[in-house]
């Protein structure tokens, strides 16, 4: 069974990440060729996540986050425990042992 291209909003979001990395960039006075060598990914790999590409691979994403000093918002994004929500689930959900 194979796996299903991915959606409109998905793609919408990669659009939208990318060009908000770029304009980080541009706010922090790099070029791509600096950020592509902070984060070791190739200056083409950089821009194709600036434009949105979905193949890019995550450890790219990450890496290039990192090198704009992003990666800890990003961590803390997507952290449940930073919700209301999550921490109120968490205790009702997970055991004792699991929870931070």
């Amino acid at each position: 069974m194979g796996s299903r291209p991915p959606g409109d909003r998905v793609q919408a979001a990669a659009k939208d990440i990318g060009q908000q990395l770029a304009v980080w960039r541009k706010l922090l006075g790099l070029t791509a060729a600096q950020v592509a060598d902070r984060a070791g990914v190739a200056r083409g790999t950089l821009g194709r996540l600036e434009r949105g590409d979905l193949g890019v691979g995550l450890g790219a994403v990450l890496s290039v986050a990192g090198g704009l000093g992003l990666l800890e918002a990003i961590v803390n994004a997507t952290d449940p425990y930073e919700t209301d929500l999550g921490r109120a689930r968490a205790d009702q959900a997970l055991p004792r042992r699991v929870r931070r």
